[in-house]
């Protein structure tokens, strides 16, 4: 999961990431309208944490940017602001949640997860190739009902490639999706990762083909052969 916390008080911002960071959370931070904006045009997020008082272009602004084009992650704003008027002006431009300054951390963290889970309840859950039945959920994977033994990493690649199976990607793409803004994973760590995926996945029936100049591909695997 991926969260970008757009707050710029810089102290506000740290106590958030620190409250929401944790096993399977990766969390960015924006302190600017305009930075956000750039963020969410780039990468893929699971969920917006935005406060409405931003320098720039403020959080209603990043927000109607957002849904005009039709990124559909769910957005827990935070302000000051007690105004209805404010509060239905958010809602209206697609927030799915509001939190009023100041708050309570742990009630953050309750409405942050019941966004998720609504957000992953929206979407497909597990994922199936060949002999290969991946949980996301459970965080589990099997061949053949034979639990797969996977590092984190390893999980979160096979995850990509898998929701993506018979396409190509490129292992900038790949980088982009496990990662957090400031991580530093290359992209010879994403070869090592794939060269491990092959090895657990020799009898999945499937493959991961490279292909040159563009990237990495998974698929069924019908002639036997691996590249």
């Amino acid at each position: 999961m991926r969260i970008l916390i757009v707050e710029d008080d810089p102290s506000l911002a740290a106590g958030l990431s620190g409250a929401l960071s944790g096993p399977g959370f990766a969390v960015d931070l924006a302190q600017s309208g305009e930075r956000a904006d750039n963020m969410l045009k780039s990468e893929k997020y699971d969920l917006l944490v935005l406060d409405v008082g931003l320098p720039g272009i403020d959080g209603f602004e990043v927000l109607r940017r957002l849904r005009k084009r039709g990124q559909l992650l769910p957005v827990l704003i935070l302000t000051a602001r007690d105004e209805v008027e404010d509060r239905v002006h958010g809602l209206d431009l697609g927030a799915d949640d509001y939190l009023l300054k100041p708050f309570a951390f742990p009630e953050l963290e309750a409405r942050v997860r019941a966004l998720l889970r609504r957000a992953q309840s929206r979407s497909e859950q597990v994922l199936r190739l060949g002999k290969l039945v991946m949980n996301r959920k459970a965080q589990r994977a099997w061949i053949d009902d034979v639990p797969l033994a996977l590092t984190a990493r390893e999980w979160a690649v096979l995850e990509v490639l898998l929701s993506h199976a018979g396409d190509v990607l490129h292992k900038e793409r790949i980088v982009q999706s496990i990662s957090s803004w400031d991580d530093d994973i290359s992209g010879g760590a994403i070869e090592v990762y794939i060269s491990r995926l092959r090895t657990k996945l020799a009898d999945a029936s499937l493959r991961i083909r490279s292909i040159r100049g563009f990237g990495y591909l998974l698929e069924e695997q019908v002639d036997g052969s691996r590249q």
